[in-house]
């Protein structure tokens, strides 16, 4: 109930007047509209659940005659009332007003009003606590941080019927127990007379606005159905005396472009004067909903399944994700070619996160619109019960390579200047600043921004010929209070090696060995002209990412490990020479990083060498995974050919400080 709200009623003298008082709200009578004319001061009595205040500017002037206290009467004088309980039985609350004429000793004329009093209040769970307490003061508000307040709302976007062709959000009616455990509980308590006087009733309403958003459902006729949502704007509940009437919403969508996620339900009780004239509302109460979003799962949080395909020509990189999954004691779902038709690309397809409410969360699976041949796996193989499914659609001649999810990425919790991003940043690549290259689609980009909590970072990934952040970062958990590194891909660094790998004598040591028909050895490499340049500017490329993920993460150079990586032009846009090293697969401690085929110097590739002393210390253990022929010869590596379902934060993000 929304605290303060006053009506004004009018006496009319000579008429009878009954009113309907919501506990918690006054009323503020015109008492001077009741009065015979030359009356000039008056009195009240009234019941003992009734308070009354006069208000007018000459209360200090009162009298007592004949015991009874007086007080002027003028054009504006009014009187304030509210009710302290509710009414057994209709009209059972009086206040009786008295006029006198100057000089007069005696009323010479009664005027009374009669009361019925109620409790009414519209009620969510907007402490957040996974309880639909009573009349919280801040409920028709949406406010964030520890002691944020206002209801959180999911969007119903898992099946938990098997008779449901589409997610649940889809449907006119409930169809599942469990589908109702998905929604927020809205409660409308009442507590009054048996029945309330004549031209009373209670309305649930939405706006036209926030119609496409929401729905609400109630039991009757022995079913949940839907009483307020895409059609139905307003709905008249049954007043019943005491009684609490259940009501179950759920979200139809997230926040995006123009749609800020907050909805808003109100319940107002309205009185109709005389049969065939409007019926106007006396009290409104409301409740504020905010849609909870999609949050996206950074590397660093504990797997739970792996997602990888199976195809003609990828039996032995299988088989070697198998051994790692096992090993690392994690689950793995293989998608067959009868699903992936020969669309090795899992990564790409679709990103998993979740959504959160205090009384539920679940994962979502968000479907990219690259619409490969694995675009029925994410809606045929995983949406179910509680399990979700979002897709945003684009016009196929819009969709380029960066709107694959191998573009997005993020960062884990960070401080930045200050502030906090305890869901850590999504990372998304996008053209340099000042050319008209390739950028993520807006739907796309419009539907991460808009969720807010993960407030994403643009990087720079055109100068890739694929063009995903994935090419050239990674994220890597760290045993001590920062929690994480970042890998970056670095050109620089596989030079520098080459280079001390020559001066010790070995510059006619072999690369690729097995599966490149050129001879490449340390010395080829580094005095073909191409190839420096080439790298000297692919580095040029990532220093420039290096300097917006320091600033925009809080990063400094600690925080940052360098994975030698070499790179080749193609149509001026860069693709990995040897396989990408920093396009892992990350399993807690364990790491699938691909087998980068470099120059093998006492029985141990030099760049295997190099990157475990690097990531040894953090206590993470690297498995090296042949996927030249299965993936790299096809311009991707392990990340891009895998998938990891994460465990959710801990964090409850709308504790968050208002992003």
């Amino acid at each position: 109930m929304q605290h303060g709200q006053s009506r004004t009623l009018r006496l009319v003298h000579g008429q009878r007047l009954q009113a309907v008082c919501v506990l918690g709200t006054s009323l503020t009578v015109d008492v001077n509209g009741g009065s015979p004319a030359d009356c000039k001061w008056f009195s009240m009595k009234h019941s003992p659940d009734i308070e009354a205040e006069v208000l007018s500017g000459e209360v200090d002037k009162q009298k007592v005659v004949n015991g009874e206290k007086l007080w002027p009467l003028s054009s504006n004088t009014l009187v304030e009332l509210t009710m302290t309980a509710p009414s057994a039985e209709t009209n059972d609350g009086k206040i009786t007003f008295a006029y006198y004429k100057k000089g007069s000793d005696a009323p010479v004329d009664k005027s009374r009003l009669y009361l019925t009093g109620i409790e009414m209040s519209l009620d969510v769970d907007a402490d957040r606590d996974g309880l639909v307490e009573k009349n919280n003061p801040h409920k028709a508000t949406w406010t964030w941080g520890p002691n944020g307040q206002g209801a959180v709302l999911l969007v119903n976007c898992d099946k938990d019927s098997l008779f449901s062709r589409t997610a649940d959000f889809g449907d006119s009616i409930v169809l599942s127990k469990a589908d109702l455990l998905d929604m927020s509980r809205m409660v409308l308590r009442i507590q009054g007379p048996e029945r309330l006087p004549t031209g009373y009733q209670i309305l649930l309403y939405i706006s036209a606005t926030d119609s496409a958003s929401l729905a609400v459902f109630h039991f009757h006729n022995k079913m949940y159905s839907p009483v307020l949502g895409r059609e139905k704007l307003y709905y008249k509940a049954r007043y019943t005396g005491t009684s609490e009437l259940e009501f179950f919403v759920e979200g139809l969508r997230f926040p995006d472009e123009g749609f800020n996620g907050l909805v808003t339900v109100r319940a107002s009780l309205l009185q109709s004067q005389v049969e065939g004239i409007p019926e106007t509302p006396i009290f409104t109460d409301t409740v504020t909903f905010r849609i909870a979003p999609l949050i996206i799962t950074p590397n660093t949080l504990e797997p739970m399944e792996v997602y990888v395909c199976s195809v003609k020509d990828n039996y032995l990189f299988l088989k070697q994700i198998r051994n790692l999954v096992s090993e690392a004691n994690y689950k793995i779902k293989i998608c067959f070619e009868y699903v992936n038709r020969e669309d090795i690309w899992m990564q790409d397809e679709m990103e998993f996160g979740y959504i959160h409410a205090p009384h539920k969360i679940f994962p979502v699976v968000l479907d990219s619109p690259r619409d490969g041949e694995l675009k029925d796996f994410p809606i045929r193989e995983l949406l179910g019960p509680d399990f979700g499914y979002v897709t945003k659609v684009a016009a196929s001649s819009e969709v380029t390579s960066l709107d694959s999810f191998g573009n997005v990425e993020v960062s884990p919790p960070v401080t930045v200047a200050g502030k906090k991003y305890p869901l850590g940043r999504i990372l998304i690549g996008s053209s340099f600043p000042i050319t008209s290259g390739r950028r993520m689609i807006k739907v796309i980009r419009d539907f991460l921004y808009a969720q807010r909590v993960q407030s994403p970072i643009e990087l720079f990934t055109d100068w890739l010929y694929v063009g995903h952040v994935d090419e050239f970062m990674t994220f890597v958990p760290a045993p001590d209070q920062k929690g994480f590194r970042l890998l970056l891909a670095s050109p620089a660094t596989c030079l520098r090696i080459f280079h001390e790998k020559k001066q010790e004598g070995n510059k006619d040591v072999t690369m690729f060995q097995g599966f490149q028909n050129i001879r490449w050895t340390i010395g080829k490499v580094l005095s073909t002209d191409i190839i420096v340049k080439e790298n000297n500017y692919v580095q040029h490329c990532i220093d420039w990412n290096r300097d917006i993920l320091k600033q925009e993460l809080g990063l400094t150079e600690d925080d940052i490990i360098d994975i030698p990586a070499l790179f080749k032009l193609r149509q001026d846009q860069a693709l990995a020479f040897f396989p990408n090293m920093v396009n892992m697969i990350v399993l807690g401690k364990e790491l699938g990083v691909p087998k980068p085929y470099g120059p093998v110097i006492n029985e141990i590739c030099c760049l295997e060498d190099y990157v475990i002393s690097q990531l040894k210390p953090l206590g993470l253990k690297c498995t090296f995974i042949d996927d030249v022929v299965s993936y790299h010869k096809k311009l991707g590596e392990v990340h891009c050919g895998t998938n990891v379902r994460r465990k959710p934060f801990t964090f409850k993000w709308w504790q968050m400080e208002e992003p």
